[in-house]
């Protein structure tokens, strides 16, 4: 067994605490609402308190991982044989764990860039810090939603076989969308199989070349959004003649890009946009993509 491989299966084995989810105190009554939110809060505060710990494992796990890299020409080999983006920078899984408790399943994979290729100037600390910090919140909120829907599903007459036949699942992943040597681009997607009102998507765009964040203006000129907006308009037309349907301007549909509107980086090192379910079209469209064309 390699080192690294060893290593990996010393990682893994870390247990994981049963208090991953938030206890819920069912007996207090729904009139006694001073002492339920009470109650919400000392469940909140022990979440943070495990994920603080998570946190702490998997940095202590980074830092080993770096000394070994320093220390250890076998393992800094072995190392490098994981997958590549481009030469400059590869994609890690910095932290994994799966938990479940009160019927209550939850899986979160947490990525981070890491930087290869020698004097190259690219600074991702900031960034890998945003992720880490992002998916373990996401993930601390959703299951206060499911422990807070839980509740109210027993409080109203529900049993506790009847709820586990919802299977709740919340999941904190990310997506490889570019692996070129220019670009580096991904989203990290967290959802709730019970509810679409809270699924997050952050994309992230980086060019290699220069370490910064890529945007829209970069990649299409400054009159990026009148292009944008009349690529999306057209393919809008397209598509509906094809039979796809689409949310009238009035009914809340396409009415032009705004500056925060999200995008990643295809194979093609295009962009495009993406529109989350029940943006602009019916949520049997899930989301909607738009390769624009045109520009530099």
């Amino acid at each position: 067994m390699g080192k690294l491989e060893g290593m990996k299966q010393r990682y893994d084995q870390i247990t994981i605490p049963e208090e991953l989810n938030i206890r819920i105190q069912q007996e207090i009554q729904r009139s006694r609402k001073q002492q339920e939110e009470v109650r919400k809060d000392v469940g909140s505060r022990r979440f943070r308190r495990i994920i603080r710990s998570m946190e702490a494992m998997a940095a202590a796990a980074c830092i080993l991982f770096t000394a070994a890299l320093n220390t250890s020409p076998v393992f800094a080999k072995e190392a490098g044989e994981l997958p590549v983006i481009g030469g400059l920078a590869r994609i890690l899984t910095f932290r994994f764990y799966e938990t479940e408790k009160d019927d209550i399943a939850v899986s979160v994979e947490i990525p981070t860039i890491d930087i290869i290729a020698e004097d190259t100037g690219i600074k991702v600390d900031a960034i890998n810090q945003e992720i880490l910090t992002r998916c373990n919140q996401y993930a601390e909120d959703a299951v206060l939603r499911a422990e807070e829907y839980r509740t109210a599903f027993l409080e109203t007459g529900g049993t506790p076989e009847e709820w586990a036949e919802h299977h709740i699942q919340i999941s904190v992943g990310y997506e490889i969308k570019q692996q070129g040597n220019d670009y580096l681009s991904f989203v990290v997607r967290g959802t709730e199989n019970w509810t679409n009102a809270y699924s997050e998507s952050r994309y992230y765009n980086l060019d290699l070349n220069t370490g910064k964040a890529v945007t829209l203006k970069d990649m299409l000129g400054g009159d990026y959004m009148e292009i944008a907006d009349k690529s999306i308009r057209e393919q809008i037309a397209e598509r509906q003649n094809a039979g796809e349907t689409f949310f009238a301007a009035e009914e809340g549909g396409f009415t032009g890009i705004t500056e925060d509107v999200k995008f990643y980086i295809n194979e093609n090192n295009r962009p495009v946009i993406v529109f989350e379910k029940y943006e602009i079209a019916p949520g049997s469209s899930g989301e909607v993509e738009f390769e624009i064309t045109g520009g530099n």
